[in-house]
């Protein structure tokens, strides 16, 4: 029994009652108890069945490429086996009671508004016949409700007052500005559909049938068009990003595909989505983290060498050529320093590990877990301080993974996957090294990976964009929000605040104000 001893009431007939509801508590408990054993082996099968299915996943995740699932595969597939789980779980439930465990679920966040609720028993006569109650304690749960989103619709009256002995000083408030003039959206609403699509990978067209369940009729081309107005507006801020971007001395640098309707031709070609990361948290940097994207139509090297025109710093990033063009000797305004990702060096030996074909491929991935287990270490430290515990563990590492390539390479057929996967590594010896050198290089590219991974789950959404316009509008807006997110601010509140001021016609020459991590509810 819970509670303190002096908590216990003095009525014995309270006493009474407490102790005969435990007793018929413990009938129960034992009666499902009798009902779990029944059924536990019809769970356990399922539970089985299951893992088998998770199993699948893995070998498809981390088997051989043809094998493989793609992100979103991935996580559908693994959402299914939660949910068949779940029917485990809740087969069992309805088998036994459901109290409070302890130790449980996190409680649920405090600045949401609780609706509180009281539900009091029937009324039952007692054997003695007074029925004089006391309460002696008091069960409380809380479960998570949502109120779906509600379309309303804002009604604004302008009076105009004229003077009643002149007729003639006739006086009315200004219209109130808006983003789209003559427009029926609210800069909320069109923050709502902008985030949906570009940070929540919902495209125009489910947003539309979704309005239409609340027999709301707002057409994908219309839509689009309103996001073709915010994009316009939204460009000066998503500009002061990437030249922020260029003023740090560090810059992550990816690519990804995106489709783009060609127009005449029913058909898609392929544009790009070039994406640039600023984040100097890991090495103890001050500095908010920002991601910025550019639309292309090329993977050209002309793009990034336009991009970062007259930029010097170190370029972290895969082993793509282009890239590599930034640290030409002769490069205008000088060469940039290229540090090479470990992650994607570890991908190509990891594929030979997991077929098991290669014993220097298994030891490469076992050394290698140590180069990372030192970056965990290291994390958010100063740039020296990384320095040096580099040079004390990951340099001799390092040392001795390159010297067993070298003599690896001698003895193994230059056309095997092998020796691609060692020549990768050789090949750029001193870019993948760079990390041993500069301690605010990172040994991987991961955080510029995982600022692309939400705009090819978008991507896939939507197909493609449907014009080289779109996709520059695509662009801009999500790297303001996806700013935003790095930065743990809600986007969906910042925009709607965002595009309120611009509508209002914040000056240009405080536009720093407008960037994400300035964000203010107040």
């Amino acid at each position: 029994m819970d509670g303190d001893l002096h908590d216990l009431p003095d009525d014995p007939a309270a006493l009474k009652a407490m102790i005969s509801d435990i007793r018929r508590s413990n009938s129960l408990l034992e009666a499902e108890v009798a009902a779990l054993k029944a059924a536990s082996a019809d769970a356990q099968a399922r539970i089985e069945r299951l893992q088998l299915l998770l199993k699948t996943i893995q070998r498809a995740t981390y088997g051989r490429s043809s094998e493989k699932l793609d992100d979103s595969q991935y996580a559908f597939a693994f959402e299914e086996v939660q949910t068949g789980l779940a029917a485990v779980e809740a087969r069992l439930e309805k088998r036994r009671p459901s109290p409070s465990k302890p130790g449980g679920r996190r409680p649920l966040p405090a600045h949401l508004e609780r609706i509180e609720e009281v539900i009091e028993p029937e009324e039952q006569t007692c054997a003695c016949g007074a029925c004089a109650r006391v309460k002696i304690g008091e069960d409380v749960s809380e479960r998570l409700d949502v109120v779906a989103p509600k379309f309303r619709v804002i009604v604004t009256g302008r009076p105009r007052y004229a003077c009643t002995a002149c007729r003639e000083n006739i006086i009315q408030a200004p219209a109130p500005a808006r983003l789209i003039e003559g427009g029926i959206a609210t800069e909320r609403l069109l923050a709502n559909i902008a985030v949906s699509k570009y940070a929540d990978g919902l495209p125009l067209y489910r947003q539309e049938a979704i309005f239409a369940r609340e027999k709301v009729e707002l057409g994908r081309s219309l839509m689009a068009g309103w996001m073709g107005h915010v994009g316009f507006h939204l460009e000066p801020l998503a500009d002061r990003l990437f030249q922020l971007v260029r003023d740090g001395d560090r810059i992550f640098a990816d690519e990804t595909t995106l489709p783009v309707l060609a127009p005449g031709r029913g058909r898609t070609r392929t544009g790009y989505l070039w994406t640039y990361l600023r984040d100097d948290r890991p090495y103890g940097g001050a500095g908010p983290p920002i991601v910025v994207y550019r639309f292309e139509d090329s993977r050209a090297a002309r793009c990034v060498e336009r991009h970062l025109a007259g930029w010097r710093g170190v370029l972290q990033c895969d082993g793509y050529a282009a890239y590599r063009k930034l640290a030409e000797p002769d490069r205008p305004g000088g060469p940039a320093t290229i540090a090479c990702c470990w992650a994607h060096l570890r991908r190509e030996f990891y594929k030979l590990h997991d077929a098991g074909v290669s014993q220097t491929a298994t030891w490469t991935i076992e050394r290698m877990v140590d180069l990372w287990t030192v970056e965990a270490r290291i994390k958010g430290c100063d740039p020296q301080t990384r320095i040096d515990a580099r040079r004390a563990t990951s340099a001799p590492i390092v040392d001795e993974l390159q010297l067993r390539w070298e003599s690896e390479l001698t003895r193994i057929s230059g056309k095997s996957k092998l020796a691609e996967a060692i020549r990768y590594g050789l090949s750029r010896k001193a870019e993948f090294r760079r990390f041993l050198e500069d301690g605010r290089v990172e040994l991987d590219n991961n955080s510029v990976e995982r600022a692309i991974r939400p705009q090819t789950i978008t991507r896939k959404n939507a197909l493609f964009a449907g014009s080289e316009a779109g996709g520059e509008t695509w662009a801009t807006i999500a790297s303001l929000l996806a700013t935003a997110r790095l930065n743990d601010v809600d986007p969906s509140a910042w925009l709607t605040q965002t595009l309120e001021r611009i509508a209002a016609g914040w000056p240009n020459k405080n536009i720093d104000a407008l960037l994400p991590w300035y964000f203010s509810r107040d």
